[in-house]
């Protein structure tokens, strides 16, 4: 009995559709590999006929041989019921083969695929998207995918064919024996579908606690989520809760364990009946001389096998329509449309200058549905989970905008006044020429890091011009603005590598020289010298073995390796201790020499340096001016210089 058999009864009424657009996209994939399915094909063919002759040979053995005591014809039956399992052996293995290529051979044109459009996807797409979700279609629904290829098409077309034969080869051996194995089949799908729902609740029950069991281990095992749970003291209220849900796991699997035992003690005492006919009236047609002892072996052996067959393709409708969701939730992802596209015709920026110029640029973090990913529904899996700790399901989906820069309010800032509005930015209009400093500062929510976002294209603005060297931004390749801008966010992101790998991530060729001129500008060579395996040091989840002041000098050192043109940085120095701030002082003036340089200053000799001050509330430009200029109008920067950057020592 094929257990996904009756794991696609019990789905029922959930059965997908499959439309013939998606079959022959589907097929499309597949018809890179027509060789390889051609030689699969002549393999269950192979191993189908070889299924027929086993039966054939007990029946001469009962019925010709071993009456004629014919010991030489009974060594070479012998001989062949050994052959006959070997050789079914070797065929196997080249199907295997041939299965193999296939099945992984689309998981890695789905994979790539998958992977190249997410990589072109705007960062709008991934503040909206979990990435839990993510990871799930390029791991989970490309398995599924790769599943509906190799094992469920092939079972379908397996379990076809040896329907097909035996059906043939039992008819020739006697008409009514084979109708009344064929009529106790209905007594079958009865009792499957009634026990199907019950086993389809009990799934889902399983599915749904398997979910949060999992949700709870991915909130609370990740390196934020344990940091948390220690130092709350949480530890034993989490064992507890993870417990509970294991528990709900465990319960459940008993119960689906023994219903599903009672499923299959149902069936085969249904397959009992139909054998017992099968045998009872053979048995009668033996007595009556109309049948031979080893026909009615063989014709036994033969109702084995196709109820086998038979079973598979009652239940193939269902698992192949789930089985084709997995590639409805590729393609989507393949398929949705980009925020940040290039122009085919698009020039390459040469020779960058750093003459930056935002003319009247809006934003708004509008969402475009049609641009994120919709809930499409697994089948046969429940992933979907909202609340982890409380158990419950309210989940917001109803805000989508940015939370981290612009919807904040700013209490304890100098402006009162709530940062909460629907536009981002409006009508955003300066100019920064080659190598100038241009310092942006504002109460927090102000729209200070959109403003930088739009720089590198991490988004587009809703309206307006942004020029680099008098070329609008739309009209560059993407692979050139990346080359001319650095970027250093406010929370430095390291990966799980050593600090060599993290380095060159901005240079991939460079030389050891390079790399450690580019350390010694940041003030993080003589720390990475001091440690035990110097730049093969593993920094740990997030650089978590680092202290901020460290990843922050790294990033810088991965910036200056990047050598560009124009330089954005959120300088996050406020929460560092004084010798990290000032080791990163120094450093932030030899990054900044000679370049075109935008920063988010936290810091009052930023502010002192800047060729220009851009003061922002609420997505606008209130003011601007360099900061005698700017004191003197006795505006929002006098007061966010008397509560903020006043008492601090230059």
């Amino acid at each position: 009995m094929h257990y996904g058999w009756w794991m696609s009864m019990r789905q029922g009424d959930e059965k997908p559709k499959v439309t013939k657009q998606l079959l022959l996209r589907v097929l499309a994939y597949a018809r890179g590999y027509w060789w390889h399915i051609a030689g699969m094909l002549v393999t269950i063919l192979l191993t189908t006929g070889l299924s027929l002759l086993t039966p054939l040979i007990f029946r001469n053995m009962i019925d010709v041989v071993i009456p004629a005591k014919d010991v030489t014809r009974l060594v070479w039956l012998g001989v062949a019921l050994l052959a006959i399992p070997a050789l079914t052996g070797v065929v196997n293995v080249f199907q295997s083969r041939f299965n193999a290529s296939v099945g992984e051979g689309v998981i890695y044109d789905l994979r790539s695929a998958l992977f190249s459009r997410l990589q072109r996807m705007s960062l709008r797409f991934f503040t909206n998207t979990k990435s839990g979700e993510l990871m799930s279609r390029l791991n989970n629904d490309v398995v599924g995918a790769q599943n509906a290829i190799s094992n469920t098409i092939v079972n379908i077309v397996t379990n076809l064919i040896e329907a097909i034969a035996l059906l043939a080869v039992m008819l020739t051996m006697q008409w009514q024996l084979t109708l009344i194995s064929i009529l106790i089949l209905p007594l079958f799908i009865i009792a499957a579908q009634r026990l199907g729902n019950v086993l389809r609740d009990i799934a889902r029950q399983a599915m749904e606690t398997n979910a949060q069991m999992n949700a709870h281990m991915n909130e609370t095992l990740n390196i934020g989520g344990a940091l948390l749970v220690k130092l709350f003291g949480r530890t034993r209220e989490e064992e507890n809760r993870f417990r509970q849900r294991a528990a709900s796991v465990r319960d459940i699997g008993i119960r689906r364990a023994v219903v599903g035992s009672s499923f299959f003690v149902i069936f085969g005492l249904i397959t009992a009946v139909g054998t017992a006919l099968v045998y009872g009236l053979g048995g009668w047609y033996v007595i009556a001389g109309a049948f031979t002892v080893g026909t009615i072996v063989a014709f036994g052996s033969y109702l084995g096998q196709l109820y086998s067959a038979l079973q598979g393709l009652a239940g193939a409708p269902v698992e192949f329509s789930t089985s084709m969701v997995s590639f409805e939730r590729v393609f989507e992802v393949i398929d949705l449309p980009q925020d940040i596209i290039e122009k085919e015709n698009a020039m390459s920026l040469r020779d960058v200058r750093g003459e930056l110029e935002f003319e009247d640029v809006s934003f708004d973090y509008h969402i475009d549905p049609s641009k994120l990913l919709k809930d499409v529904k697994r089948y046969g899996r429940h992933e979907d989970v909202g609340a982890v700790l409380s158990l419950t399901d309210k989940v917001d989906k109803s805000n989508g905008k940015k939370k981290d820069d612009e919807a904040a309010s700013t209490s304890g800032e100098a402006d009162s006044t709530s940062q909460a509005r629907e536009v981002a930015l409006e009508r955003i209009s300066f100019v920064a020429h080659p190598g100038q400093l241009i310092a942006l500062v504002g109460p927090s929510g102000a729209g200070k890091t959109t403003t930088t976002y739009l720089i590198p294209r991490l988004y587009d603005p809703t309206d307006g011009v942004i020029r680099i060297d008098g070329h609008d931004l739309r009209d560059v390749t993407l692979e050139s603005l990346s080359s001319a801008i650095g970027m250093v966010t406010q929370e430095t992101y390291l990966f799980h590598d050593t600090i060599r790998t993290n380095l060159t991530y901005a240079k991939i060729d460079a030389t050891q020289s390079e790399i450690e001129s580019a350390a010694r500008a940041a003030n993080i060579h003589n720390f990475i010298m001091d440690l035990p395996d110097g730049y093969d040091t593993i920094v740990g989840e997030r650089g978590y073995r680092l202290s901020g002041g460290e990843k922050q000098r790294i990033a810088l050192a991965r910036v200056i390796l990047k050598d560009p043109r124009i330089l954005v940085l959120d300088e996050a120095t406020s929460h560092l201790d004084s010798e990290s701030e000032s080791l990163i002082q120094e450093a932030l003036k030899r990054v900044m020499a000679g370049r075109t340089s935008i920063v988010i200053a936290h810091r009052l000799s930023t502010i002192l340096a800047a060729d220009l001050i851009l003061v922002m509330d609420r997505g606008k430009i209130v003011e601007s001016g360099t900061h005698d200029e700017l004191i003197a109008l006795n505006g929002l920067y006098a007061q966010l210089y008397e509560t903020q950057f006043r008492g601090e020592r230059v």
